[in-house]
């Protein structure tokens, strides 16, 4: 009951954002991304059926995913700085309109890193997980939904038990959910001193090169559905 009322208030708190974001006149965030997603699809619709990543700008730079993944049908949307709620609110945009047939979720990094304030907790940003994953399979009940784990970033070192604490109540959450996976790449990002292994990253030590991005190929690769 608890858990259904905290849902319930993070909708309507949602909500009522939303409306006074359109009501004041002021674009909602990352809408000029989203824009531009409406604006492909409007030119050359996805097929449904496809493989959908989604999530903040780790999917965003995933420049080669493509190539990466060949034989496969990648549908690209993620969009840079964003959280788990805002991928929320633009579910009915770039998740569920293409009928994927498999949803891949890179997010929960960014929400994290707002700071110690209480919204920023593992246990909010599992709550936020939990609607997502909760969403999509509400509406998309035949589709296999894969999380891949929050990263350890280099810039970001100072989260890691925040980081762990989230992937593993993710992780616990998934291992409960039929045609659900939790992929754990944070243990090969990890070098011999126990942390982040920097080779991984761009000089901004947040964002992946290719070394990273081939890690996440190989990790993915046997659970991709052709």
């Amino acid at each position: 009951m608890m858990s259904h009322k905290r849902t319930l208030t993070r909708t309507i708190l949602a909500l009522l954002i939303a409306m006074s974001t359109v009501c004041s006149g002021w674009a909602q965030p990352f809408a000029d991304e989203i824009k531009v997603f409406k604006q492909q699809d409007s030119i050359a619709f996805p097929p449904s059926g496809a493989i959908l990543f989604v999530g903040s700008s780790t999917i965003r730079f995933w420049k080669d995913i493509r190539e990466d993944f060949p034989g496969y049908l990648i549908i690209q949307r993620g969009f840079g700085g964003s959280h788990i709620p805002d991928v929320i609110l633009y579910a009915n945009d770039i998740i569920f309109p293409y009928h994927p047939k498999q949803v891949v979720i890179y997010c929960g990094d960014n929400d994290l890193a707002e700071g110690d304030s209480v919204d920023t907790t593992p246990d909010v940003v599992f709550g936020h997980f939990k609607d997502l994953f909760q969403m999509i399979r509400k509406e998309l009940p035949a589709a296999n939904i894969i999380y891949i784990s929050i990263k350890p970033s280099p810039i970001r070192a100072q989260l890691k038990d925040k980081v762990e604490k989230t992937n593993s109540m993710i992780k616990d959450y998934l291992d409960t959910c039929n045609n659900a996976l939790f992929l754990d790449i944070y243990p090969s990002m990890i070098n011999v001193q126990g942390r982040p292994d920097p080779e991984l990253f761009e000089d901004d030590r947040l964002h992946m090169n290719r070394r990273g991005y081939f890690i996440w190929k190989k990790a993915l690769t046997p659970y991709l559905i052709k």
